[in-house]
């Protein structure tokens, strides 16, 4: 029996590829220092791929001034070079177990990098649309083959598929133009 279409479920999917996209913009921070800047960051701990917070403490003692208190010593490293590794232009100071994260000032150069980052997310956000929207077509492109549906509701479904990968899309787009506004202000 072949996997049933089910749009709903494609629909689900997208706008959870756009939560996750939207989660990862509230960390691209215009200048002010916030813990959900560094939470997306994974750590290479123990064998495995993990979130910083579950490694570490992330606490804003000042504005511009991140602290990630980590638990485990031997992991002081790893959670230092992730940090550096993220691309979010953030030296580490590391004091023992305390990383001390200082945010620059957005000048002209870090505001365009920032909107950089944020073009990223948002493409990658985009190819998990498309991902998503190409399972979809491909269990119609089975259901067809297999007989379980006609070529005119096969042709339907895709049409459906597309209209919610253009409006996905489009949502991705309009939160990216929002952020990069925001990053550009002075």
């Amino acid at each position: 029996m072949s996997a049933a279409f089910d749009l709903a479920d494609i629909k689900r999917r997208m706008a959870g590829a756009i939560t996750s996209f939207k989660h990862e913009l509230s960390g691209l921070r215009t200048g002010r220092a916030s813990a959900s800047l560094i939470e997306p960051i994974t750590v290479e701990a123990y064998g495995a791929r993990m979130p910083i917070t579950q490694v570490a403490t992330i606490s804003v003692p000042e504005a511009r001034l991140l602290s990630v208190q980590v638990w485990d010593r031997s992991m002081v490293a790893a959670v230092e070079k992730s940090i550096r590794d993220s691309n979010l232009g953030l030296t580490p100071n590391t004091e023992g177990q305390t990383i001390r994260l200082r945010i620059p000032e957005l000048n002209e150069q870090r505001r365009k990098e920032l909107a950089k980052v944020a073009h990223r997310y948002a493409e990658e956000a985009k190819v998990s649309v498309r991902h998503v929207r190409r399972d979809g077509m491909d269990i119609l492109k089975k259901q067809v083959k297999d007989k379980v549906i006609s070529e005119d509701d096969e042709k339907r479904h895709e049409a459906e598929v597309q209209k919610a990968t253009d409006l996905h899309i489009g949502e991705i787009d309009q939160a990216l133009a929002a952020k990069e506004k925001e990053i550009m202000q002075v």
